[in-house]
């Protein structure tokens, strides 16, 4: 009995070391290691996003009188219409939204307050403001409570779940510093509710392959093609700026032009070349790598997003915007992801913390499904404070890197004045570091080899070439619009 009884006690103790190591385990060693998932900090909790709500549809399968024939079979007679007292001050259109009862068989259940009440289902209503009327409603997913409406921003409106009893409120509510919790409005530091953001705008129309505006004429009435490619250049190539592409010319080749006339033949170039970038299919790869950056357009920021392959590491995405919302992160996607059908095997998008990228991964199921369901794999900081930062960090390395690169192209054009002229160098720099800049990655040869631009001699030639490839992409988009 002893030994019996001593082996019970060392079970016991056994047991209890493993509940310990387990709990050990789950809360300082989590298994899935997302960069900041639970956070502490107020400065992090900030950017978390939030699943998609549960969307109700509100319609009633019965009618009137197919209730009523039920209360005649289970009752033995039918429901009858309102016995009144009075006068029924009752509308005669006025009918149930519930089952579409006519007026005998309502009733004002408040007196002259203005609800009525149905005799058939018993449904409360106010033939002001039905709140029948909706067709949907959106729902916490954890505690199934109606999100209600908080703010109206530009392009989308922001949806909160406000009940006090939500799990997911008060787990969060847990994790609040105790100093905060005594501070008045401490709990505003932190995303302790449910949101969602509700996009009033649908990006997923909005056509990315639309021809550039005041298009121009390659007919030259003074200088040539040649010279045209030879201020491409100077301008794109070695980065010059427009007044000394102009000195270089005179200088050089004796050529006589203006800085104005290079800014013109810069601006043709990008609107010929544009087309046929943006819609080259790109090798797209598992791993997508995507990160922003600002530029100064009149002295006011604006923001350019990248997106690129990291096996190739040519740029198969970006946009230009004036604002850091999640619409222009959407665009970029939108040309990373266009002659897909369905994401690779083992597909992976690294970006920073930022929560346009997350939204804009939900938009992209919620609009394509399973096809495109993909996490945003998040490395924050400039430090590896986690595993998946660690990890991922060379990719991060990769993007940042080609920002430093644009940045060296960008510097001296000192700004831009308006995001036409951004767009046009844009296009521009895409091109030039995608088709013609050599790489030490690939060889000190371009990211993207084409046939027929690698059959010019020297990079005037290329130029010219790559002009007439976004022609002929021009002639293909237009004929089916003849």
């Amino acid at each position: 009995m002893d030994i019996i009884l001593y082996l019970l006690q060392l079970c016991h103790q056994i047991f209890q070391q493993n509940r310990w190591l387990i709990n050990f385990i789950c809360k300082y060693i989590p298994l899935k290691q997302w960069a900041f998932d639970d956070s502490h900090s107020p400065k992090y909790q900030k950017f978390k996003v939030d699943q998609l709500p549960k969307i109700v549809y509100h319609h009633q399968d019965w009618d009137w009188q197919d209730l009523n024939t039920y209360y005649t079979w289970k009752y033995g007679k039918p429901v009858k219409p309102v016995q009144r007292r009075s006068v029924c001050d009752i509308p005669e259109d006025c009918t149930c939204p519930s089952c579409n009862a006519p007026q005998p068989y309502l009733y004002r259940n408040n007196g002259k307050a203005g609800q009525l009440m149905c005799k058939i289902c018993g449904t409360l209503f106010s033939p002001d403001e039905n709140r029948f009327s909706k067709t949907l409603s959106l729902q916490c997913p954890y505690c199934s409570h109606t999100l209600s409406r908080k703010k109206d921003r530009k392009h989308f409106i922001i949806h909160k779940c406000v009940n006090p009893k939500c799990p997911y409120y008060l787990h969060n509510l847990k994790k609040v510093d105790k100093a905060d919790l005594c501070e008045d409005y401490g709990k505003n530091k932190y995303k302790l509710h449910y949101i969602y953001r509700e996009f009033t705008m649908d990006f997923f129309k909005m056509d990315i392959t639309t021809l550039p505006k005041n298009a121009s004429s390659l007919k030259f009435s003074r200088n040539n093609a040649y010279i045209m490619s030879l201020c491409l250049s100077y301008r794109v190539n070695l980065g010059l700026s427009l007044r000394k592409t102009a000195q270089a010319l005179k200088d050089i080749h004796g050529i006589s032009i203006s800085h104005q006339m290079v800014a013109n033949y810069c601006k043709t170039a990008a609107i010929c070349v544009k087309p046929f970038v943006d819609t080259y299919p790109y090798d797209k790869g598992s791993v997508l790598v995507g990160d922003e950056t600002y530029i100064k357009v009149r002295g006011i920021k604006g923001y350019i997003w990248f997106i690129i392959n990291a096996a190739t590491r040519a740029i198969i995405g970006y946009q230009l915007s004036d604002t850091r919302s999640v619409g222009p992160c959407i665009m970029a996607m939108r040309m990373a992801f266009q002659h897909l059908k369905e994401l690779p095997e083992n597909f992976r998008f690294i970006a920073d913390g930022f929560s346009a990228y997350v939204l804009a991964a939900q938009q992209f199921f919620r609009q394509f499904g399973d096809a495109f369901r993909f996490d945003i794999t998040q490395v924050i900081g400039l430090t590896n404070d986690d595993a998946v930062s660690k990890e991922f960090r060379p990719y991060k390395q990769m993007i940042e890197r080609l920002n430093r690169t644009y940045k060296a192209s960008y510097r001296p054009t000192n700004g831009f004045d308006n995001y036409d002229g951004a767009s046009y160098d844009l296009a521009l720099w895409v091109a030039y570091y995608n088709f013609l800049r050599p790489h030490k990655h690939n060889r000190f040869r371009p990211l993207v080899e084409d046939d027929i631009i690698n059959n010019a001699d020297n990079m005037p030639g290329k130029w010219q070439l790559l002009i007439f490839l976004g022609q002929q992409t021009i002639k293909k988009m237009q004929e089916p619009a003849a």
